[in-house]
């Protein structure tokens, strides 16, 4: 299978995947918008909360780095200049997530 072949499978697959946790997290976000901070540190200590903002995170970042080198891919000529912003599109696509669910775990 070509890579540009995978690339559309793993954007068509994290897409749908991003959906349910997009609306899972719509609902609690309102359901503690207007609540106190010790509400906000209490929905992020529970585990499962946890856990699946963590996986929203993380499919969301994969997600638009796919979506962003795409982008890279059509506009960009030069190849060197197009690795290079690749490699920190992806760089920071790994690096955010995990300072994010670091932080997350430490609540």
């Amino acid at each position: 299978m070509i890579s540009a072949t995978k690339k559309w499978i793993f954007l068509k697959i994290s897409g749908a995947l991003l959906v349910p946790l997009m609306i899972w997290f719509i609902l609690n976000f309102t359901m503690i918008y207007d609540k106190e901070y010790l509400n906000l540190i209490d929905f992020f200590t529970k585990p499962l909360s946890k856990f699946l903002f963590s996986i929203f995170i993380v499919n969301a970042y994969f997600f638009s780095a796919l979506s962003i080198s795409e982008v890279f891919e059509d506009y960009i000529k030069d190849d060197k200049i197009k690795s290079v912003a690749n490699k920190l599109l992806y760089a920071s696509a790994v690096a955010i997530p995990l300072i994010t669910i670091i932080l997350i775990s430490y609540l």
